[in-house]
């Protein structure tokens, strides 16, 4: 038996901030007798029925509050009431929410508590499911510091006066499941603060969100199946798990969705996740790309951002479509045998009102104290990684990517922020760590186990760092104290690269350290070399465009380095447009200029991206032993005033090398002698000269005759005619009927030499 609450109670509930509704709504045993009350803000009349019983129920005094006597209290507690409301002068029925026990167990707070919750998306956030034979969606939050939270949405009129949330356990983290309410309905938590106001949140674990500029959370389904048609991509998982991470080909094309390919006929929209499977995989097939990376899709507010200000971390950008609609574009793209890489933010969030800034009206997700909590060139806020519930939501956000949509890799943004306490910040503008340091001990901790979680449950998965310095053992074991990345973007080979070519050809010389540098230090991680969306934005110029010269020159030099690059140690990243010679800077708001394609210069570099990426397949020299010392070999690394650089590329045993040359100044170099390490005939399998590029096609006639005439510490060498602003491939050739790719300068019309279909 228990008496019923106080007036200070049920004021409380009224208030929004009593903690416990369930203590007081919903069916009670009191003095003997079965009590039911129900908080109905909007209603005339209220009715209970428990089976065949019907009660009315009065109102008590309080905004909204009914009270029903239902006789004697029954011996089985277990009580299924209804209510029957009455609004706008209909009536309507309804289970009674407060009837239902807590779903939200003690393990599953304790673990989240803790930071060691993997699967918390299967508990936080919006979840449709069946309660005592009841359909309905538990909706679960974190907002520990709130004085009360409520639930509001499409169900209730947005108005949660009758949605009042259970604290769970006391520990912050409220819950209420709601009948009735089901796939689609949009919502949001109107969170009670401290100081008295109401905030309206969404949900930071909701699967779907309306499309920008609206911000609901969307009810949607369950975090790791699609609601509809099951995958078809189990044996590309499979084979994933087999594979051997380091020792296999990764060539990765870097994609916007939105700005990929629009419709111009439809107003210019941008192509949904559906629409965009088939082209897109056609084109990367036929590309020859082993992998696409999406700039981040997960939901954010403003599409200037790119997405790297991201409010929804659980949720696929409602721009293009749903979850499933997402999930429909990686399955298609993996049945194509394309992997997805997709770009992931956890350096910083936005502060947009209805997102993680002060969630309960609190620096819940980021730091309180600005010189640790806000980041001076973004505007934007860094989450507290110290807090054992905020690390626990990103590492289980990175878990939820690989297991709800099959994605085989992260490239984690901005890894040069987390790492730094000082990163830019001046003197006195932030606080060092507990030994008086400049390192974010708590984010290093963060980034350890985030990769660590990863690589345990997802084998062959690819964990990828944006890191801008020096920082050592980024891609380096946790064990051996390392970050525990499989890879690191070689921002220094980009920048260095890129310089380099953007010097005219006469002023080369002088700079020829910034080619010749990056091998000091190319096998001090896993690199991958990226010609990413940052460099051809913001007046940097498109690639072409960073070339000097004119017309003719700049595409030979384009061509020139997109070829040193696949020849070079490291996997390779291109943005797209790069691939055609794109002349404008990337446009965030507008598809790429795929009518260029109608053009032979640029169609000739494409061509060539093509050509790279089936030689690169084929030539296991150029990524068997990419992250060792012994797959590379100088052969001349100091000709600075002649703009040439050689070197080898090696295999494992058996594995033909191979040869590159570049000749980065626009003067034919004609009896240039080289060394190579054997004799007999060495095939040009590759010349960026050649005319199926748009080049002079000055070579060698497809072939060179290694001589036993020492020269660059090798017993053999050739003398080699090398092309103006051009870069050549060598590989030993075994001669007739023994094998062996033709060449791609070499016309050849079932490889489609100069005919490569375009995306647009």
């Amino acid at each position: 038996m228990t008496v019923g609450p106080a007036p200070a109670e049920l004021t409380s509930l009224v208030a929004g901030d009593h903690g416990d509704p369930h203590r007081v709504l919903g069916p009670h045993t009191e003095n003997g007798r079965l009590v039911v009350r129900t908080l109905q803000p909007t209603a005339r009349a209220v009715r209970v029925r428990i089976g065949e019983l019907v009660v009315a129920a009065r109102r008590q005094g309080h905004d909204g509050l009914f009270t029903a006597d239902c006789g004697p209290a029954p011996e089985n507690p277990a009580v299924r009431d209804e209510l029957e409301v009455e609004c706008d002068g209909r009536w309507h029925r309804l289970a009674d929410p407060f009837r239902f026990a807590p779903l939200l167990g003690p393990l599953d707070l304790h673990l989240f508590g803790e930071g060691r919750h993997r699967r918390l998306f299967e508990h936080l956030g919006a979840h449709p499911r069946t309660v005592d034979g009841v359909e309905g969606t538990a909706f679960t939050v974190w907002a520990p510091n709130a004085r009360g939270v409520r639930v509001v949405g499409d169900f209730n009129g947005w108005d949660g006066r009758g949605h009042p949330m259970r604290n769970v356990g006391g520990a912050g983290t409220y819950e209420l499941f709601v009948p009735g309410v089901g796939r689609g309905t949009r919502y949001k938590f109107a969170i009670l603060t401290r100081s008295g106001g109401w905030r309206l949140k969404a949900d930071p674990f909701a699967f779907a969100t309306e499309a920008p500029p609206r911000t609901a959370s969307v009810v949607h389904g369950s975090a790791a199946a699609p609601d509809g048609p099951g995958w078809g991509d189990q044996d590309w998982l499979a084979a994933r798990a087999r594979g051997e991470l380091l020792r296999r080909p990764l060539s990765v094309y870097e994609v916007h969705l939105g700005s990929w390919r629009r419709r111009p006929e439809e107003g210019d929209r941008p192509l949904t996740y559906r629409e965009l499977a088939e082209p897109l995989a056609d084109y990367v097939e036929l590309m020859g790309f082993t992998h696409v990376e999406l700039l981040p899709v997960a939901e954010h507010p403003l599409t200037a951002s790119w997405g790297y200000q991201v409010t929804g971390y659980y949720a696929p950008t409602a721009r293009y479509g749903g979850p499933d609609d997402f999930r429909a574009l990686v399955d298609h793209l993996h049945r194509r045998g394309l992997g997805v890489i997709v770009d992931w933010v956890p350096a910083h969030f936005p502060r947009d009102d209805f997102a993680l800034a002060r969630f309960d009206g609190t620096a819940l997700y980021e730091h309180a104290d600005p010189r640790q909590g806000t980041h001076p060139d973004w505007g934007t806020l860094i989450f507290n990684y110290g807090r054992n519930e905020v690390r626990n939501f990103l590492v289980a956000n990175a878990l939820f990517w690989f297991e709800a949509f099959h994605v085989d890799g992260l490239r984690v943004d901005a890894v040069a922020s987390m790492l730094y306490l000082d990163y830019s910040r001046g003197e006195g503008q932030w606080v060092p760590n507990r030994y008086g340091g400049r390192e974010n001990l708590d984010a290093i901790a963060f980034l350890q186990e985030l990769n660590g979680a990863v690589h345990a449950e997802h084998p062959g998965a690819l964990m990828i760092a944006e890191e801008s310095t020096a920082w050592p053992g980024v891609s380096r074991p946790t064990h051996l104290g390392g970050l525990g990345f499989g890879y690191k973007w070689n921002m220094g080979w980009m920048h260095d690269t890129l310089e380099y070519f953007r010097h005219d050809p006469v002023h080369r010389r002088f700079h020829h350290n910034q080619l010749t540098f990056g091998l000091l230090y190319a096998w001090t991680e896993n690199f991958v070399l990226p010609l990413s969306h940052d460099e051809v934005v913001h007046g940097k110029r498109s690639l072409l465009g960073k070339m000097p010269g004119d017309r003719w020159q700049q595409f030979a030099t384009l061509r020139a380095l997109l070829a040193y690059m696949w020849a070079h140690p490291g996997k390779q990243l291109l943005f797209m447009g790069g691939e055609f010679a794109q002349e404008r800077e990337w446009d965030v708001g507008r598809s790429l200029d795929w009518h260029l394609l109608d053009r032979p210069q640029h169609r000739g570099v494409q061509t060539l991206v093509h050509d790279l990426n089936r030689a690169y397949r084929e030539l296991r020299s150029l990524w068997a032993r990419d992250h060792e010392p012994d797959g590379f070999r100088w052969i001349d690394a100091s000709d600075a005033d002649a703009n040439v650089i050689a070197f080898m590329r090696l295999g494992e045993r058996g594995d033909p090398p191979l040869v590159c040359v570049g000749n980065f100044s626009p003067v034919p170099r004609h009896g240039y002698r080289l060394g190579l390490p054997a004799a007999g005939a060495w095939r040009e399998r590759l010349n960026t000269d050649s005319r199926h590029y748009g080049g002079s096609d000055l070579g060698n006639l497809g072939q060179v005759r290694a001589e036993p005439v020492a020269s660059h510490g090798l017993p053999q060498s050739a003398r080699l005619s090398l092309p103006p602003l051009a870069t050549v491939w060598l590989v030993p050739d075994p001669g007739p009927g023994q094998g062996g790719a033709s060449a791609p300068g070499v016309p050849q019309e079932e490889e489609g030499a100069g005919g490569v279909v375009t995306g647009g």
